[in-house]
């Protein structure tokens, strides 16, 4: 019989929970409810069963639409729908109860290595240009005595009786649904397919120990705070005849004093003298290739901005390059004498009315008027 409770209320979850949220909650309630998890409890199928369908008619996009528009009355009836069967996809309901595989094999066996994250600083320019580390990595590696077969030098190595070198036994579980057939890894050897007679005295037959190790890493130029450079298959060692896992070195770029990142672009402020921003002088500013010289024109006016082309941050493992965009603020001397504002009154009357963006107010303007 179709449930009549809001699907959404079976699932516990909001109406506009994502499909991975769905899945989630249905696989978590399919765990707790299911009739073979709750022998004594005789309401366990009928409350699997409403949440099965309740999966069923909520992952599907197309039902669920209609469910949002016109409710139970739009998913039941003529047309199937949810009730057609009462249960949401047989895998997912078997990844629910058993971890995930294929119900009709494959589960258990050797199993992957894992990840591993490390972090690693450089510096503001290094970020900018590029650069190597060594990094300390704790993991799981492969067992240098034995070679990772578990085995000690010169022991015998058999085909597992039990599971025939398969690594996995396979078993028919009732449920439900049905009669399913459910592999997992064999008992007798671990999932290995191999029996050893003298195990190895470092890695006590795993394979596998803990050690600590130096890894090189390059750091592309133009990298951020925050991004992870992905080694592959420099993680975890895993099971004999597993892949390993893969190693994640998260950067830390230390700020600069100097500059400022914008995107691509790099941001340096510099003070000059008022004297020289009348006159136009030239000086020397850092970039992240070094000191370069930049002509400062007569006349500039505070906050202006140059741009060094091609002087900013590079696309990580692209051409495209930022700029480095030098702001311009200039120093206003304190006179605090009356012989200093005296010598400055020949000056004042010399200065041009408007300032370069035309504002009398601007700062030759009330340079101008403070000594009127």
């Amino acid at each position: 019989m179709p449930a009549t409770r809001d699907y959404y209320e079976i699932l516990g979850v909001s109406r506009d929970a994502s499909d991975k949220d769905i899945k989630s909650a249905f696989r978590r309630l399919a765990r707790e409810l299911h009739p073979d998890v709750n022998p004594d409890d005789p309401t366990a199928e009928e409350r699997f069963k409403e949440v099965a369908e309740a999966y069923e008619v909520l992952s599907d996009a197309e039902q669920r639409a209609r469910y949002d528009r016109f409710g139970h009355a739009g998913v039941h009836g003529a047309g199937g729908g949810a009730g057609a069967q009462g249960f949401g996809s047989f895998q997912d309901i078997f990844d629910a109860f058993f971890g995930g595989g294929d119900m009709f094999g494959g589960a258990g066996g050797p199993v992957a290595g894992d990840d591993v994250l490390v972090a690693t600083g450089i510096s503001f320019v290094e970020s900018a240009t590029g650069t190597e580390r060594e990094v300390t990595v704790d993991r799981v590696e492969e067992c240098a005595t034995c070679d990772g077969s578990g085995a000690a030098p010169g022991s015998e190595v058999h085909t597992c009786g039990t599971c025939q070198g398969q690594g996995q036994v396979r078993q028919v579980v009732n449920t439900a649904l049905g009669q399913m057939v459910r592999a997992r890894a064999c008992p007798a050897c671990d999932g290995r397919g191999r029996e050893i007679s003298t195990p190895c005295g470092d890695c006590r037959g795993r394979g596998r120990v803990r050690a600590r190790s130096q890894v090189p890493v390059k750091v592309p130029a133009g990298i951020a705070t925050g991004q992870r450079i992905r080694l592959a298959g420099r993680g975890g060692a895993g099971d004999l005849g597993a892949p390993p896992g893969d190693l994640y070195v998260e950067v830390r770029v230390d700020p600069d004093d100097r500059f400022i990142r914008d995107g691509l672009d790099i941001i340096h402020g510099v003070d000059i003298p008022v004297t020289a921003a009348m006159t136009g002088t030239t000086i020397s500013v850092p970039t992240i290739e070094g000191e370069q010289e930049v002509e400062i024109r007569a006349g500039i006016q505070p906050g202006a901005e140059l741009r060094l082309k091609g002087k900013g941050f590079p696309v990580v493992h692209g051409r495209e390059h930022g700029d480095q965009v030098v702001v311009v603020g200039v120093r206003v001397p304190r006179i605090t004498s009356d012989e200093g504002r005296e010598a400055l009154r020949p000056l004042a009357e010399h200065l041009e009315e408007h300032g370069d963006d035309g504002d009398d107010e601007g700062f030759f303007g009330r340079l101008r008027h403070a000594f009127r």
